[in-house]
């Protein structure tokens, strides 16, 4: 079992400094891949049409864009994956995507998973220039695109959402990026089993342990190798030590190969720190600290 940290990007601050001090206490603790969500804009989300009822964000809450995130985090470490989970694809031009994308993958000396998903939230994409309705049909041509960038000097694509006419982009990454995907609906499975090279699984309940046994039985029925086939799944810093435990147990017997853990409205207790509001860059090292004591059998010592 590998082990990840989901950048704490709401609550990590803006200083330059406590950002790379948190990747880098990352790497150094043995975490194989660091996790940055997106969002460009946020909203406040009463009355809307449709509604943006029970969703976790709003305007109130930062996030760092993550891919300049991670071209600033590649001159600060060496090793660690860099992960987009996930970035909102089809509200984003999908060349420019396939530029940034490939620039961060070669100067990580190719560190980057992009991950991508669709949203949820319709009052950005029509910020953005871009419509909602629309956006699983435009997502899967944008798939095809990305690869297609990436893996050649000349593009010629036509779609109902795209046209390329003998252009590409230079510099090209040295390697195929590896495209994971989110969500658990059965359509977002089914895709990810097609074309993915591996799932992200963002919470740890029965719901997503099903989602994850059917994505393997998606695989098997595409023919497609599960040995080569990602899976990460997220467990939180309130579920606490016990938890962790468990749902590692769980992970492996799912034949997950990722487990990450996220600290954002961490729960201090839980790792032996004292409570703030918004938690300390230090509290999430914190954090970061306990899981992995407790994944390898250590028991460190926590800030206090």
């Amino acid at each position: 079992m590998r082990f990840g940290a989901v950048f704490p990007t709401t609550e990590i601050g803006n200083d330059p400094f406590a950002v790379r001090d948190y990747a880098q206490a990352a790497e150094a603790l043995g975490y194989q891949r660091l996790t940055a969500y997106d969002h460009v804009l946020g909203v406040d989300l009463a009355d809307r049409e449709p509604e943006l009822t029970g969703r976790p964000y709003t305007q109130h809450d930062p996030f760092h864009e993550p891919l300049v995130l991670f071209g600033f985090l590649a001159a600060h470490t060496t090793r660690i994956e860099l992960a987009t989970g996930v970035l909102i694809l089809p509200q984003r031009q999908t060349a420019l995507v396939a530029k940034q994308a490939a620039e961060v993958d070669l100067l990580s000396g190719g560190r980057l998973v992009l991950g991508v998903g669709t949203g949820w939230n319709h009052v950005e994409y029509t910020s953005l220039g871009t419509t909602f309705h629309d956006r699983a049909r435009r997502f899967d041509d944008q798939i095809e695109l990305l690869r297609e960038l990436w893996e050649q000097e000349l593009v010629d694509h036509d779609s109902a959402f795209h046209h390329i006419e003998r252009a590409g982009i230079a510099p090209r990454p040295g390697r195929p990026i590896p495209v994971w995907f989110g969500g658990s609906a059965e359509a977002a499975l089914a895709r990810s089993a097609r074309v993915g090279d591996g799932h992200i699984f963002s919470r740890s309940t029965d719901h997503y342990f099903a989602g994850a046994a059917r994505l393997v039985e998606l695989r098997a029925e595409h023919g497609r190798d599960r040995r080569s086939f990602g899976m990460d799944m997220v467990v939180d810093v309130d579920q606490g030590p016990d938890a962790w435990h468990e749902l590692r147990r769980r992970w492996d017997e799912a034949g997950g190969s990722l487990l990450s853990i996220r600290s954002m409205a961490m729960g201090s207790a839980i790792v032996g720190v004292t409570a703030a509001d918004p938690p300390s860059p230090d509290q999430h090292i914190a954090v970061l600290e306990r899981f992995m004591g407790e994944m390898v059998g250590e028991r460190p010592q926590h800030h206090e």
